[in-house]
């Protein structure tokens, strides 16, 4: 997807920081895996296994992704983070490795998906949080909207709907 900013690199202290590709799109999948199934979680093992059986891949996959612009972090060119925006400004996807996890990629990324949202207009930014996602978010300004439990192949998944809204001036 076209974000419209610029598609340089951006420089961090472990990583680089850049915008997705349709090449990158099986990598992300395995991203996504590896931090839902191996890294720190208040999830149990059937819970993991439930939310993410196996690495996403494969033509819907690449179609879902295709409709998103997606922030990345490298390191050594192996992709190691993500964080994703809709055009509607609901925030998809947001995964660091489990190495890489409070090395502040996340709050790197962030800021690329926030400059984009503002730059497409978005006075507000949507997100379903999991339990180790809710803090990062509310750190960078998310309120809770309400705390949620969703099923996913039998199991019970506690999960915060969150929105960032930007403040109108007085």
């Amino acid at each position: 997807m076209q974000h419209g900013l610029s598609s340089g690199r951006f420089s961090g202290m472990i990583a680089n920081y850049r915008w997705a590709n349709s090449t990158d799109y099986d990598v992300l999948g395995e991203v996504i895996f590896d931090a839902v199934r191996n890294g720190p979680s208040l999830y149990n093992e059937a819970q993991r296994r439930a939310w993410m059986e196996v690495p996403r891949s494969g033509p819907e996959w690449h179609k879902h992704l295709a409709e998103q612009s997606i922030a990345i972090a490298e390191n050594d060119a192996a992709i190691v983070g993500l964080m994703s925006l809709k055009q509607d400004g609901y925030l998809d996807f947001a995964f660091i490795r489990p190495p890489f996890q409070g090395t502040g990629i996340f709050r790197i990324l962030y800021a690329m998906i926030f400059k984009l949202a503002l730059s497409q207009g978005h006075s507000k930014i949507l997100v379903h949080a999991s339990l180790m996602a809710q803090p990062a978010f509310s750190a960078m300004g998310f309120e809770i909207v309400k705390k949620e439990s969703v099923d996913v192949d039998g199991q019970c998944l506690d999960r915060f709907e969150m929105q960032w809204l930007k403040q109108n001036p007085a």
